[in-house]
């Protein structure tokens, strides 16, 4: 199936690696961080973000890019949001017409507004590229824990091969052709999942939360289905089911960051405390600005902005939502 090289040696990256490494891949990993590459190298565990996991002897990581990527059939982005145009330019040079770049980002360009499929396309022309996404913590894919996902792309030939890539008796992967579906479901998700855990840090009990994710889910299809993804994508892996991890697990840092914002802490604070990068508060102002643009009714994400943002006070917010006019389930 060829060798595969990470873009990043954080905690999910890492952990696919050791998935592929185990079925007998040659796995590199490239990342910044010089502790990261010794530990991984050296002592064959990424102490940093994926502790007590052993890395296989077949897992490699590198300082140097082109060390990590040349020849490589698979390359996948395990970076956030905000840095994947900058290496997408850097691997570049390193790729050919044949290179599949996956990336498993979730999030969304906060400059453009653009997706991350396409912010890759527009720097790597040539190559296809395939959104890896669903429910699925680093922590669990790494003690083989069972897990489905979903792989999505514009060719579905590259969406199946990186199906048959990852697939394993621990590990489903499902294909889908609605990449705009799959992309916003795992970026919005993010906005709700930071909510939730705003609810929890206050004291809110479950049928709080139930509530949130209900009409999370509603504001994740009502602008995904305007942004031209199909509704069914939404009610899968990739759109409830993320969201479900993401609102309700402690491994989500969103979750954990909206927990500490929730029980006073300043959203700078919390990202912090958190100590890796809060996917939803980008994407909360990302999509703020598309959800105005396009007059799109997003309660949820209106009042976070406000609260992340504009020093709104947290339970004066959750009052306004509570008492907005009255509506019909369904409209």
């Amino acid at each position: 199936m060829g060798n595969v090289a990470f873009i990043g040696g954080g905690s999910f990256g890492t952990a696919l690696a050791i998935m592929l490494a185990k079925k007998g891949l040659d796995v590199s990993i490239w990342d910044r961080n010089d502790s990261v590459v010794e530990d991984i190298n050296i002592k064959k565990e990424n102490i940093r973000y994926l502790p007590n996991v052993i890395i296989p002897s077949n897992v490699k990581a590198f300082k140097d890019l082109e060390r990590a990527v040349i020849d490589k059939e698979y390359i996948i982005i395990a970076i956030p949001s905000h840095v994947v145009r900058k290496i997408s330019k850097d691997i570049k040079p390193f790729t050919n017409k044949n290179t599949i770049i996956i990336s498993i980002a979730k999030g969304i360009e906060e400059e453009t507004g653009k997706r991350l499929s396409v912010v890759i396309n527009e720097e790597i022309i040539d190559n296809n590229v395939v959104i890896l996404s669903g429910p699925s913590h680093a922590e669990e894919v790494a003690l083989d824990i069972p897990t489905a996902v979903v792989a999505s792309s514009l060719s579905i030939k590259s969406a199946q091969k990186v199906q048959e890539l990852f697939m394993s008796n621990k590990f489903r992967v499902y294909t889908n052709d609605d990449i705009v579906g799959v992309e916003i479901g795992g970026a919005v998700k993010n906005i709700i999942a930071l909510a939730s855990g705003i609810c929890d840090g206050i004291g809110y009990g479950d049928n709080a939360k139930a509530a949130l994710m209900t009409r999370g889910m509603n504001e994740i299809i009502r602008i995904g289905k305007r942004l031209g993804g199909k509704g069914e994508t939404f009610s899968g892996l990739t759109g409830i089911g993320d969201m479900i991890v993401t609102c309700t697990s402690m491994h989500s840092r969103n979750r954990r960051a909206g927990i500490l914002i929730g029980k006073g802490m300043s959203m700078e604070e919390a990202v912090n405390n958190v100590g890796m990068v809060v996917e939803g508060i980008k994407a909360c102002r990302a999509f703020y600005k598309i959800k105005e643009k396009l007059n799109i009714s997003m309660p949820i994400t209106d009042m976070l902005y406000k609260v992340l943002f504009e020093n709104k006070d947290v339970k004066y917010g959750v009052y306004e939502l509570m008492t907005r006019d009255k509506k019909c389930e369904t409209y």
